[in-house]
């Protein structure tokens, strides 16, 4: 077994959950979508427990000549990251509604601008957003920052 392996048993018999490179699989056992889907929220809390990891970067497209089963395997990776940006995007609104006093559809719409006139992605300055609530050290834009108005 490697380090994030999971052994699950069940009346069909015993499998292996591992996570791979596009995904969590079932091996030696049926796909189980309900516990893929569990083992994705378990990712998405175990990034809050403050283990750092490196941002990763949007899965382009399949590539050309891609069988069904590459194509659908690329589509789950890219609904996973969508997945992952839209958690940590709705971080940084609750920690901007919060830090600011204004409301969620407010502090989307500052997020939002403030990545486009820098020319970012919403949801790479969203985990800046989310860092700085517990790094003082993160800069921010001076419009999402504790000392604006």
């Amino acid at each position: 077994m490697r380090p994030h392996d999971t052994a699950i048993a069940d009346a069909a018999g015993i499998g292996m959950v591992r996570r791979t490179p596009t995904g969590w699989r079932v091996e030696g056992g049926p796909e189980v979508p309900d516990l893929i889907s569990a083992m994705v929220l378990a990712d998405l809390l175990d990034n809050e427990a403050g283990v750092e990891r490196p941002r990763s970067r949007a899965p382009g497209r399949a590539p050309e000549g891609a069988s069904e089963v590459e194509r659908l395997r690329h589509t789950i990776a890219q609904l996973e990251h969508a997945l992952h940006s839209r958690v940590i995007v709705e971080q940084a609104i609750g920690v901007l509604a919060e830090r600011h006093t204004m409301s969620p559809r407010e502090s989307f719409e500052r997020l939002r601008s403030s990545a486009r006139s820098r020319g970012r992605k919403v949801a790479d300055l969203a985990r800046d957003v989310v860092d700085s609530s517990t790094s003082p050290l993160t800069v921010l834009p001076d419009e999402l920052s504790v000392s604006s108005g």
